[in-house]
């Protein structure tokens, strides 16, 4: 049965996989994988460490495809996986029977399908979040130092994959010193945690020193959480597109804690109430840390979180197990199942959790209209790396490469270091001077605006480009796109 939900995980997000376009985040991911090994060194230390584990992955993956179907079935290949470690966990903390509903609830999970259809390190953030979840709780059953060494080496290779990561690792300190209250933990495996821990911290230094180098700046554009913000992601997380969903999978977590609930209530600690408080710290800890960060610096974000996916999967699980008679627990497990379909077809051509922008047609807009001797200016250089994209596809080669000799498209004059992309071609923004001195070098300046303020309320560089730009280039005209606008100042 194990085989078969596999098989229907890997059909269903297979299934559509090129449906949506590409958007920025997607884009970035390539560029940052193929660019030269130098300048993806330098990236990652001096602005992207986080998600380094990706990165590299898939480095090594654009070198049998670069198709957009074959770019994002690494992630679907990741899901895939990620369905047994499930499996595994489900098992350890409660039964087969358990195990095999949880399984089956992720096969169908829309929120997985969402991201598992998308080349960004989500998938493979979810897979080792659970991994080390599932040799967490395997050393607590069974203190043995495989399971120790195993624990710190999937948490390690998690926090690479997103320093998120750092929150679920928080969750699993709070369950260990819940249980080292009661008897079953002695101080030989107490010892041995501490040893794993320091284990990890020592391997994620390096980049808890990008943190504390870098500060919040990469993440500066997430704004300020609500309430509707937090219920809105455990109702995505759920995969619900309606409240019945959201509702049924509600009240079988509640379920599963009822027959616990007043031995919660008194803190008393046995197997039983340990794993319920262990899979609730996992599902609400990290959400409301972040959310209590954010009144002083905004840094919860739905997505961010989707590794509590397998606590809430396993919780629902264990409550649907509770029914009785069989048909019951069977008919809510199909129930939760079609509404679960119908999520997924729903993300088969819409996103969940935010509205993806339209940087492929702006692009292919600007190369289809070009003249020979036009220039294209990037309002932030990070823009630029969506547009090597689609004007790699159009190509037919990585235009990105340092190698790249080939003249597609208007001259690109901002940001611009060489040929090809450079690691410093992926920050920084133009000065009021220097697009005054381009006036005279060109009789056309393309411009793309993207993440530049919201409407009325421009950021200062657009703002600046306004003011400049007008001093050479008397004409201007305009196109809007979905989260992206593109002018053309001519003289």
């Amino acid at each position: 049965m194990i085989g078969f939900l596999v098989a229907s995980t890997l059909a269903i997000r297979f299934l559509h996989l090129a449906g949506k376009p590409f958007w920025f985040d997607e884009c970035f991911s390539v560029e940052v994988a193929r660019i030269g090994m130098g300048s993806f060194l330098r990236l990652l230390w001096w602005r992207e460490a986080n998600m380094a584990l990706y990165y590299l992955l898939l480095r090594i993956w654009l070198h049998f495809g670069q198709s957009e179907f074959f770019i994002r079935s690494l992630s679907v290949l990741i899901a895939a996986c990620t369905l047994p470690s499930i499996y595994w966990l489900a098992r350890l903390l409660y039964d087969r029977r358990v195990a095999f509903i949880a399984a089956a609830l992720f096969a169908f999970n829309a929120y997985s399908v969402r991201y598992a259809q998308e080349a960004r390190s989500y998938a493979l953030f979810l897979l080792l979040t659970t991994i080390s979840s599932g040799f967490l709780v395997a050393f607590v059953r069974e203190p043995r130092r495989r399971h120790a060494w195993g624990y710190a080496i999937a948490s390690v290779l998690a926090v690479y994959a997103h320093f998120y990561a750092l929150l679920l690792l928080a969750a699993h300190w709070l369950a260990l010193r819940a249980l080292s209250r009661g008897e079953e933990v002695g101080p030989s495996v107490r010892r041995q945690m501490r040893r794993a821990r320091i284990g990890i911290g020592v391997s994620v230094l390096p980049l808890l020193v990008f943190v504390a180098k870098t500060g919040a700046g990469p993440i500066k554009w997430i704004s300020r959480p609500g309430l509707r913000d937090v219920l809105g992601f455990y109702e995505h997380l759920a995969g619900s597109i309606s409240w019945l969903l959201t509702l049924i999978v509600a009240l079988a977590c509640i379920a599963a804690i009822l027959p616990v609930w007043q031995r919660l209530r008194a803190r008393g600690q046995n197997w039983e109430t340990w794993r319920v408080q262990f899979l609730l710290l996992w599902l609400f800890f990290p959400v409301a840390l972040t959310v209590t960060l954010s009144f002083a610096r905004p840094v919860f974000l739905g997505r961010y979180m989707i590794f509590c996916l397998p606590a809430l999967l396993i919780l629902a699980a264990a409550g649907l197990a509770e029914l009785r008679p069989w048909w019951l627990m069977g008919t809510a497990l199909v129930g939760i199942l079609l509404l679960s379909l119908q999520g997924t077809v729903y993300v088969y051509g819409h996103d969940f959790d935010n509205e993806r922008d339209a940087s492929g047609t702006a692009s292919n807009f600007i190369l289809d209209h070009a003249e020979a001797g036009d220039a294209v200016l990037f309002h932030i250089a990070a823009t630029r790396i969506a547009y090597e994209f689609f004007r790699s596809a159009r190509a037919g080669t990585n235009t990105a490469s340092p190698n790249y000799t080939g003249g597609l498209g208007p001259e690109i004059i901002f940001p611009h270091h060489g040929a090809g992309l450079d690691y410093r071609d992926f920050t920084g923004k133009p000065t009021a001077e220097w697009v005054r001195e381009q006036g005279a070098s060109h009789r056309r300046l393309w411009v793309m605006l993207m993440n530049n303020g919201p409407e009325g309320n421009p950021d200062p560089t657009t703002v600046m480009l306004v003011r400049a730009l007008p001093e050479s280039f008397p004409r201007m005209e305009s196109w809007q796109f979905t989260k992206v606008e593109v002018r053309l100042y001519s003289k």
